[in-house]
């Protein structure tokens, strides 16, 4: 009957994460940013985004904390994964601009995520489970960190199978052109050698039969 509160507690260790992860398009020129409220000091904020799709998968980036200062920012970056401590309360941005395209149009996948860690509470019962909190502590620190991994991993392999899918299409785009534009010259190459044949035996608009 005692193992409920202790598991209770156990689980109270674990990092409370909220976030947002998001896939948006960023046409040409284009600037859009999206926001984080911090309501608590020292949070920690993560910020992770890959360009999925798009000219040479690359976009430039800026965080500005609630007084409006940049933080954090970066040109021409394929991808980024970031770990910032929030030293303001209130509203934080976070902006990607396509302004080096002036065609293509910019596929981003990022996370933002504000994470704190609940401070240790004793429990109800002094010298009661002290003894077995900080091993199962430590492990359920460690699997966080396994599962932490992991997910990074899904994410970068997640990119590339994004951007090998688009370097396929995009050949797959330049092949079918390139095919059309042979055929196109093929016929005109025809046509113009019928137009060549015909004006050899023809003499003042009147054809001689061979």
């Amino acid at each position: 009957m005692r193992r409920v509160p202790f598991l209770l507690y156990l689980f109270s260790l674990l990092l409370l994460v909220h976030g947002t992860a998001l896939t948006t398009p960023i046409s040409p020129n284009e600037r859009i940013c999206f926001y984080a409220d911090v309501d608590k000091p020292k949070e920690k904020i993560g910020f992770y985004f890959a360009v999925q799709s798009g000219g040479s998968f690359d976009i430039d980036f800026e965080i500005r904390d609630p007084n409006d200062r940049v933080i954090l920012d970066g040109q021409r970056e394929r991808q980024g994964d970031y770990v910032l401590t929030a030293n303001s309360l209130g509203e934080y941005m976070f902006c990607f601009e396509n302004d080096m395209s002036t065609l293509t149009e910019k596929l981003v996948d990022f996370d933002i995520m504000v994470e704190s860690e609940p401070r240790r509470e004793a429990p109800a019962k002094p010298g009661q489970i002290a003894e077995q909190t900080s091993a199962l502590e430590e492990s359920v620190y460690r699997l966080n960190g396994m599962l932490m991994n992991i997910k990074r991993m899904q994410k970068y392999f997640h990119t590339r199978e994004n951007r090998g899918f688009s370097l396929v299409k995009s050949i797959q785009n330049r092949l079918f052109w390139y095919a059309v534009l042979e055929s196109l010259g093929i016929i005109g190459m025809a046509v113009g050698q019928v137009y060549i044949l015909q004006t050899f035996f023809t003499k003042t608009g009147r054809r001689y039969k061979v």
